[in-house]
Order: C-alpha cells, then sequence, then structure tokens
C-alpha cells in the first residue's frame, strides 16, 4: 500500500487529488494538510510514503516546508503540484530536496503515474521541465565545481556504476537501464543507489544535475 498526504490549503484541490488517487488499487490517502507547517507535523506522525505539496499556502509555504521534510531524513518523497509554471518555484523546488514537479493541469492518469513513479523509489519531471534544468545546471557542459572535484567522484565510481551514472543523466527509466546493460532490474536498482550515495544526492534528478552540472554528460545541442 502506498501512502500518500496531500497538501494543499484549497480544500477542493484536497478532494479532487483524494477522488482521484484512490481509484488507484494500492494507494490510501493518510492525511491531508492546508499549510507547510501542518504538513511537517503530519508527515512525522504518519510516515507517508509521497507527499503531494503545493506551493503556495499560508503559515509556511510548500518549499520551505520540503526542505524541512527532506532535511529531517524521512524517507518520504515530495511532489511539488502547483498551478504556476515558473523556473523559481523549479529550481527552489529541487533545492529543497523535491523528488517531482508536476502541474496541477496534468491529466488524473498523469498524477497516478507521477505517484507510483515516486513510490518506486524513482523521482519525476516531465520531458519540458527536463530541458529547463538541463539547461539551467548544465547549458554549457561545464564543470561549475571545478574538474578536480568533479574527477574525484567519477572515479569513486566502479565502470558499471559510471555507465549507470551515464544512462541516467539521458533519462533511462531502470528497466531500460536493465534491457541496455543486460543486467536484472534489482542489479540496476542496486548500481543507482551505489551512485546516489557516492555522490551525496537524495534521487535521480539530482544525480542528473550533478552529472550536467560537472560536465560529466553535455546537453545536446
Amino acid at each position: 500500500m502506498t501512502r500518500i498526504l496531500l497538501v494543499d490549503d484549497q480544500s477542493l484541490v484536497r478532494v479532487g487529488f483524494r477522488t482521484i488517487l484512490e481509484t488507484e488499487p494500492g494507494f490510501e490517502v493518510v492525511g491531508e494538510a492546508a499549510d507547510g507547517r501542518v504538513a511537517i507535523e503530519q508527515a512525522s506522525a504518519l510516515r507517508p510514503d509521497v507527499i503531494c505539496m503545493d506551493v503556495q499556502m499560508p503559515v509556511m509555504d510548500g518549499l520551505a516546508a520540503t526542505r524541512e521534510i527532506c532535511a529531517s531524513g524521512q524517507p518520504a518523497a515530495v511532489m511539488i503540484l502547483t498551478t504556476f509554471d515558473r523556473d523559481d518555484f523549479l529550481f527552489e523546488a529541487l533545492d529543497a530536496g523535491a523528488s517531482g514537479f508536476l502541474l496541477k493541469t496534468a491529466e488524473p492518469e498523469q498524477l497516478i503515474e507521477a505517484v507510483h513513479v515516486l513510490a518506486r523509489g524513482d523521482a519525476l519531471l516531465s520531458p519540458e521541465v527536463t530541458r529547463r534544468v538541463i539547461e539551467r545546471f548544465g547549458g554549457d557542459g561545464t564543470s561549475a565545481a571545478g574538474p578536480d572535484e568533479a574527477g574525484t567522484a567519477v572515479d569513486g565510481l566502479t565502470e558499471r556504476e559510471g555507465e549507470v551514472l551515464l544512462l541516467l543523466a539521458r533519462g533511462r527509466s531502470n528497466a531500460e537501464m536493465a534491457a541496455e546493460l543486460f543486467l536484472g532490474e534489482a542489479t540496476v536498482k542496486t548500481h543507482v543507489s551505489n551512485v546516489l550515495a557516492k555522490l551525496g544526492v537524495r534521487d535521480r534528478i539530482h544525480a542528473v544535475i550533478w552529472a550536467y552540472e560537472h560536465g560529466v554528460v553535455a546537453p545536446s545541442r
């Protein structure tokens, strides 16, 4: 059972999300919150697997709440859901530790799939958002932290982990990586976990950002 916490200051929005998500077998909405402060309390008390987080709310906004939840070490994956297609929200959300970013204009099926993705331990950005991330963090293919630091981190990866990092940066799923590398999905998942730990990043999105930001891969022109 995937346990979900809904955070939005509009009760009608929460009702709509609950109705959509609870049609999916295996999903359970375990709590709701109308502001970021209550979301932090609910996340600690209820231990959800996925938190669907609005951005603009009273008392504490969703970005600040996401930062606090992620910094606390809780295993919940946070997906930002917003009506605002703004780069500042996107990059602040990623910096805060969010594992997904979805606009409220998405179809119900996209919301359900997004929760499935985060519940599996993966991260989700729409293709158009991914392009903006690449342009922001690696637009010139150079290393923001310097080649020595990047080289040291990459040198700590095994050859197979290096291949996994490159495929992550190209947006491959675990199943796609397994097919390309002739490995089982469980083995790929282990390699991904090792890459994240060695790079010191929270999830797949931040591994992709790291790869582009440090010039390990360059954006396609």
